[in-house]
């Protein structure tokens, strides 16, 4: 390999926070199976909203504390390599999520060990197949509507991004940023919960269709805490972009920027 090429500061850039995105969305994908409950999670008592008429407490899947993270990372991105930086990376980051799930699923109809079986059964696992299938194999519909969703938030993200950055230019990056990851979690909060649990609930979770309610007062609470999060997180891309300035050096960085602007 040419030696140079890996020497490049751009390109060890954009291995770097492509690496780091592609992590983030996949881990998320992974560990959104499980439900946590922010109060408790916080040393409180679980408190009760109510939004059209739908009852529930703060509970979310754990994906949500990664997805922030990854539209933040699809800004910064967008900032120094535009447009296509990002769509290579999100339909990277697509490809290798249905790869993983493919193998999870093989490995999943895998015969266990008999010995493996009951290994754990005195902490509280009576049967390690049954478990890693059901941590694992999630169903197809949260699969599908989640990757529907999230390039579906890509993309309106970057679309939005640059709108936002030809209107103010190259300042106000809290605008952009912030403002584009809003509008593309609003997507994504609403879009994957529709397929999962409007869609095809059956091959979800067996249970019945969620009503119109239902559906808006979940999407709505889980919004306004990714909105809760995208403005907290605003400091960060701030941040973010003072390391990666100094790493590049003040022409290099500009002149990335214009390419992305392009």
């Amino acid at each position: 390999m040419n030696q140079n090429v890996i020497k490049n500061k751009a390109v060890r850039l954009f291995l770097i926070l492509g690496g780091f995105f592609i992590t983030n969305a996949l881990v998320a994908e992974f560990i959104g199976v499980k439900i946590f409950s922010l109060e408790r999670t916080f040393g409180f008592e679980p408190f009760n909203w109510k939004v059209l008429g739908i009852e529930g407490n703060l509970s979310f899947t754990a994906g949500v504390l990664l997805w922030p993270v990854v539209f933040i990372m699809t800004d910064v991105i967008n900032e120094y390599f535009g447009k296509r930086g990002v769509r290579f990376l999100s339909y990277l980051a697509v490809g290798l999520i249905i790869y993983a799930f493919f193998m999870v699923y093989i490995a999943i109809g895998a015969a266990p060990a008999d010995w493996w079986i009951g290994i754990n059964e005195t902490k509280g696992v009576p049967n390690m197949q049954t478990a890693f299938s059901n941590v694992f194999g999630q169903g197809l519909c949260i699969i599908i509507g989640s990757v529907i969703a999230f390039l579906l938030g890509q993309i309106i993200d970057v679309l939005v991004f640059h709108r936002i950055r030809r209107m103010t230019g190259e300042g106000k990056v809290w605008l952009r940023a912030t403002g584009s990851t809003l509008v593309s979690q609003f997507i994504d909060s609403f879009v994957v919960l529709y397929i999962a649990f409007i869609l095809c609930p059956q091959c979800t979770s067996g249970l019945e269709p969620w009503s119109y309610n239902q559906f808006l007062a979940v999407g709505i609470v889980n919004y306004i805490y990714k909105f809760i999060i995208a403005i907290a997180l605003t400091p960060a891309i701030y941040a973010a972009h003072a390391v990666i300035d100094n790493y590049l050096g003040e022409e290099l960085a500009e002149e990335l920027k214009r390419l992305a602007s392009e």
